[in-house]
């Protein structure tokens, strides 16, 4: 009996020692990624980053954040790949300081994030103001991290009117107005913009919009007027002009944001450039034609 006790307990000690053994080894269930990338002192940018295989980056539109891609997520990690949302400083979970709000300081931000993260051969693409911000990151770090760039109605080459570019909808005033609105009244900022945001109004659902509407709550209102008097004043026709990787430009036909020619103008301006228009939606063809848009950002990433 007196053995029968000692091998028990001896048994018993093994057992622990290799469940301890084992809580120590343990892999971690998230990858070991990190949420929260810091990109200069006190400022961390949220990063959404899923799924394992050749790496897509994503960059959110005004006043948006990576969370507007939740789709893509679900759908890109479905077929194989690692998708990479990061949130500009200012909006969503990211950190809001004050400061500058150009496109320097996003894409210097992004490129932070790509080095601590050691992406190589990605795919990057943006929306909006994101499509102009990655436009800029390629140009500027001669497309670092990066072996495609592709374009989600980008508010490029110039998002506003002047002497030598008379397309799209926005003036240098109108914008003014829009920085007004936002420091007096944001709500009816985002209500307005809401209304124009899909090709129609039954385009996108109630439950889309308000959904959405949850996101741009998130943003910081300085950074929005920042973020405006971005797309107010920057002109990155020599940027498109620089770019030489294979670009993809998916635009709505009926955008009422960033008008369709806009695109036709960064089809010129990208030697290697392909534009495919979304014939049934507005600025929010993200949703609108959510079947196409991931199709196509897929074929074009599997070329």
């Amino acid at each position: 009996m007196k053995n029968l006790i000692l091998s028990i307990g001896l048994f018993t000690a093994v057992l622990v020692s290799s469940v301890s053994f084992a809580q120590t080894k343990r892999v971690p269930a998230s990858y070991g990624r990190e949420e929260y990338i810091e990109v200069e002192k006190n400022v961390k940018l949220h990063v959404t980053d899923l799924g394992e295989g050749q790496p897509i980056v994503l960059i959110h539109g005004w006043p948006l954040s990576d969370a507007m891609y939740e789709y893509q997520y679900a759908y890109f990690t479905q077929q194989g790949y690692r998708v990479i949302g990061i949130t500009l400083r200012g909006f969503g979970l990211s950190d809001k300081p004050g400061g500058k709000y150009n496109y320097d300081v996003f894409v210097d931000d992004i490129k932070v994030v790509l080095d601590k993260l050691n992406i190589q051969n990605a795919t990057i693409g943006g929306f909006s103001m994101g499509g102009a911000t990655v436009i800029h990151y390629v140009a500027k770090y001669k497309a670092a991290h990066v072996s495609k760039l592709a374009l989600f109605g980008a508010a490029a080459p110039t998002w506003t009117k002047r002497a030598d570019f008379n397309y799209g909808f926005w003036t240098k005033e109108d914008v003014d107005g829009l920085i007004k609105l936002n420091n007096t009244n944001r709500p009816q900022l985002l209500e307005n913009f809401g209304k124009i945001f899909p090709a129609n109004e039954t385009s996108v659902s109630p439950g889309y919009g308000a959904w959405l509407g949850t996101i741009q709550a998130q943003a910081s209102p300085y950074a929005m007027a920042e973020g405006l008097k971005t797309l107010r004043d920057s002109d990155l026709r020599d940027d498109l002009k620089s770019i030489t990787i294979p670009t993809l430009i998916l635009h709505g036909k009926l955008d009422k944001i960033c008008s369709y020619e806009l695109a036709e103008q960064m089809h010129a301006l990208i030697k290697n450039s392909t534009l495919v228009p979304l014939e049934k939606s507005g600025h929010a063809l993200f949703i609108e034609e959510l079947d196409k848009f991931n199709s196509e950002l897929l074929k074009f990433v599997k070329k």
